[in-house]
């Protein structure tokens, strides 16, 4: 090999490209995981020697491989972590040496994570960073001085406190998982450090090598901290996480560890998945994803019970027995012995029902866990059918403060599933509607998560009417029984609501449940989508809407019951989908449709009108005007006015223009809303673009149009009301009042051209798994007015674009509900105009829109 630098440089990064080049041909030709991270290591290995080598440098140095590159494993694109072991501190002439050769270990090719420590040092930093002792606990030597190596493996072998390392690593996993939201089931999950991916595992054997119980899966298995066909589960589950990573190096040719939307499916293929009935190949994917996750977490939390139960034993603990199944043992619930569920299996669920009696229990001791994974075998149709088992099942639904614990652990060790085929069959169930960002399963727990909250008392403060409402409802375990089934039917085909109320008849019908609350959970589980159907699409200001929904729900209790699982199930999709105007909307719906149900008739209009200026009338006097200033504006307004309009938005408006009835300049007023964001009132001469130019302003200023009530007085003024959610958070709604007043009643006095905003950028979830836009134009009930129903993906300058197209169609425009789920718009508007009449003019309206949102995407 050539001496000159130069030339040495450039023959090492040609082994090192050829080397990769042909260990990615090898893999692909047959992907052994573990052989090619081990291949990969002792490519770098050969080529970090030759360097060093070649390099004038003190004999009594040491280079050493840390991290997962010293444990022997190498992904395509990880770092190559290094120790640059001294005997003492470098001085200047040595340190001068090193960075150069750090600077050619990086003109190599390899992407360098690097420290120059001596013995002492290391010491230092093991023991003020778990990370670091991490590191060095899986370093090995390269090359150079094997003496000072083993010195220094013997001292800090000697210096790592065994009890000091295992709190750190728990810690430091805990931490870890808050990051990732406690769940192993977001939709784009990261493979490496999210719950139940590769982290969860070298984690465990980390605590293992560094508490002295081996350094291997296999190790722990001779030493019977599990059994050999766990052993097998554990080199399966992490053969295929080390798969999905190493293919997703190789095939974006950079470190990435998330799963991202962009990659799933091309990563689907290249293992071979090939698209089913009813599922995308990147679908099976992610169930093999998330299953595999799902048992990763089981082993996590069984072996670090084990691992507590050796390192931190405590004082001696007596065993208090409870029954002939179950003994607490240090504030945790025991078992006699690992097959006590193989032998009566009632106790499987019996177990659950006692950590919920028994709330100062801290869990389950490491045998008990092992028993519980052993025993989920036993839950068969036998164990199903027993009336035993039945009465114990029910009974986990009586405890709120209880049944997330105990179900979420459930799940954790497959016994939710084996005991309800139909929620097994959805664990790890991808959902593609653009607003849940979880699973099918983990989204039907927390739906029961949000409801138990609401029973709590710590938690009322999120959602105070909700909690009022849940502690007056009675038996309110119904409710999370509908909760369970509300969605247990996604992925079957056909209308998963209908679907799931037969799974939930056939529940209730096994577990005898009494007839009135059999009706109810069935009814809820054909209905959770009603509610929020009705305050994204109608106008819940129109009396003959609560009349409608008032029948739906035929009473109190159903209404009441539809709107807390409701409020749950929204919150549960995404953070992004509920906000403060959506809470508002349903609470609305809700106080009005009661209303309605306890006059025990529907209000005429005049009076619902009449009852609405009364109320007006008192909000005004509040601000000392006369009893008479309402009378020369509201001699503008029709009846349809005053049933969209509330009392206090009526009050508003006549504050703001009761003495500018004939303004000849535009009045734009703005003001924090409620429900959040903005209200905006526009009032100035009609004009045909005027919705137009206004949609424009708003999405240039940042602002999303959630509802908008177009009207126009007798005397030819257009009365427009928005409400506005900030979509960008650059500014605070306060601090935009201002700013909106002045400029848009500027656009509007001078009739300033608004540019088309830009179209934005495709989100990955749209660009991947994109909605193939829906457009419905038909005539309303009355047949006054036609609706315009619009389902699309969401995107910037959306309603611009179709209130453009709806202006050169002379089309007016009465209302607006503009439904944002995610990266879902559910658009409802309701329009009116001479060409409607006419089937071609109607249709070529259709098309022409459907282009507009083609084009967007």
């Amino acid at each position: 090999m050539s001496g000159h630098p130069s030339a040495l440089v450039a023959q090492l990064r040609a082994i090192l490209r050829e080397g990769r080049e042909s260990l990615a041909d090898a893999y692909h030709a047959d992907p052994d995981p573990a052989r090619y991270l081990a291949a990969r290591a002792l490519l770098v290995d050969d080529v970090l020697r030759q360097l060093w080598r070649a390099q004038d440098l003190p004999p009594e140095l040491a280079l050493c491989a840390v991290g997962g590159y010293g444990r022997g494993e190498l992904y395509p694109e990880s770092d190559v972590d290094l120790l640059l072991l001294l005997p003492r501190p470098a001085d200047t002439a040595l340190e001068e040496n090193l960075q150069r050769l750090v600077g050619l270990f990086w003109d190599i090719g390899l992407e360098v994570g690097h420290s120059v420590r001596a013995i002492e040092e290391c010491l230092t930093a093991a023991k003020e960073d778990v990370t670091v002792a991490t590191a060095l606990l899986e370093s090995r030597l390269l090359i150079g001085d094997a003496a000072l190596y083993k010195n220094f493996r013997a001292r800090f072998t000697k210096s790592l406190d065994r009890q000091e390392f295992f709190l750190a690593k728990r810690m430091e996993q805990a931490e870890r998982h808050q990051r990732f939201q406690e769940t192993p089931y977001n939709l784009e999950p990261h493979c490496k450090e999210a719950p139940g991916g590769l982290r969860d595992l070298q984690n465990l054997l980390w605590i293992a090598k560094g508490c002295g119980y081996g350094e291997s899966w296999q190790a722990l298995s001779q030493k019977h901290f599990f059994t050999e066909a766990v052993f097998r589960q554990i080199e399966d589950c992490e053969r295929l996480l080390q798969n999905l990573r190493i293919r997703l190096h190789l095939l974006l040719k950079r470190r990435e560890d998330r799963l991202l939307f962009d990659h799933q499916e091309r990563l689907a293929q290249t293992m071979g998945l090939e698209a089913a009935e009813e599922k995308r190949a990147s679908e099976l994917l992610m169930q093999s994803y998330y299953r595999n996750a799902k048992r990763v977490t089981q082993i996590n939390a069984v072996l670090l019970q084990i691992f507590a139960a050796k390192l931190l034993p405590g004082p001696r603990q007596t065993s208090e027995p409870i029954d002939a199944h179950f003994c607490v043992s240090g504030n945790f619930l025991d078992v006699p012995h690992e097959n006590t569920f193989q032998k009566h299996p009632p106790a499987l669920l019996k177990c659950f029902l006692l950590l919920q009696q028994k709330p100062e229990l801290r869990g389950m001791t490491a045998r008990a866990l092992r028993a519980l994974w052993r025993g989920r075998e036993a839950i068969n149709e036998d164990f199903r059918a027993s009336p035993e088992n039945r009465r114990n099942f029910l009974a986990l639904f009586q405890n709120p403060r209880e049944l997330i614990r105990a179900f979420h652990l459930m799940d954790q060790f497959s016994i939710l599933g084996a005991y309800l085929p139909a929620f097994g069959k959805i664990t790890g169930q991808m959902q593609y509607d653009l607003f849940h960002a979880y699973t099918v399963d983990q989204h039907i727990l927390m739906v029961m998560r949000n409801l138990c909250r609401f029973a709590l008392d710590e938690f009322a403060h999120e959602n105070p009417f909700c909690s009022q409402l849940h502690n007056a409802f009675a038996r309110p375990w119904v409710l999370y029984i509908a909760a369970l089934f509300h969605d247990i039917a996604k992925g079957r085909g056909g209308d998963h609501a209908q679907l799931g109320m037969e799974d939930a008849r056939a529940f209730c019908l096994a577990h005898t449940l009494e007839e009135k609350d059999t009706q109810l959970i069935v009814w809820l589980v054909g209905e959770h989508l009603s509610m929020s159907h009705t305050t994204q699409k109608e106008d819940i200001s129109d009396p003959s809407v609560i009349a409608d929904f008032a029948a739906r729900v035929q009473n109190a209790r159903r209404l009441t019951a539809l709107y807390l699982l409701t409020v749950a199930d929204i919150r549960a999709t995404s953070p992004k989908v509920w906000n403060n105007w959506k809470a508002q909307l349903l609470e609305s719906l809700y106080r009005q449709t009661l209303r309605h149900l306890e006059s025990g008739a529907a209000s005429e209009p005049q009076g619902i009108i009449a009852e609405r200026q009364n109320e007006a009338l008192r909000l005004l006097r509040y601000f000392t005007l006369s009893d008479t200033v309402h009378e020369r504006l509201w001699r503008q307004f029709d009846t349809v006015y005053f049933l969209r309009h509330s009392a206090e938005e009526i009050a508003w408006h006549t504050r703001a223009l009761h003495y500018r009835i004939h303004e000849e300049k535009p009045v734009v007023k703005a003001r924090v809303h409620p429900g959040g964001g903005l209200q905006v009132m526009i009032y100035t001469r009609d004009e045909p673009d005027i919705f137009l130019r206004v949609a424009g302003f708003f999405t240039r200023a940042g602002y999303s149009v959630a509802e908008a009530k177009i009207h126009t007085t007798r005397h030819g003024y257009a009365l427009d009301s928005f409400i506005l959610l900030n979509v960008t958070d650059n500014a605070e709604d306060r601090d935009m009042i201002g700013f909106i007043e002045s400029e848009l009643a500027r656009v509007l006095e001078f009739v300033l051209p608004v540019a088309p905003p830009s179209p934005g950028r495709v989100s990955r979830q749209v660009k991947h798994f994109p909605i193939t836009p829906e457009i419905q134009i038909y005539p309303d009930e009355r047949g006054a007015h036609y609706i315009l129903s619009i389902i699309t993906a969401d995107r910037p300058g959306l309603l611009y674009r179709v209130a453009d197209a709806l202006a050169r169609h002379k089309i007016f425009l009465h209302t607006a509900r503009i439904a944002t789920l995610g990266e879902r718009a559910e658009d409802v508007f309701l329009i009116s105009g001479r060409d409607l009449d006419q089937n071609t003019a109607r249709l070529r309206l259709e098309q022409e829109i459907l282009g507009i949102l083609k084009n967007l995407d």
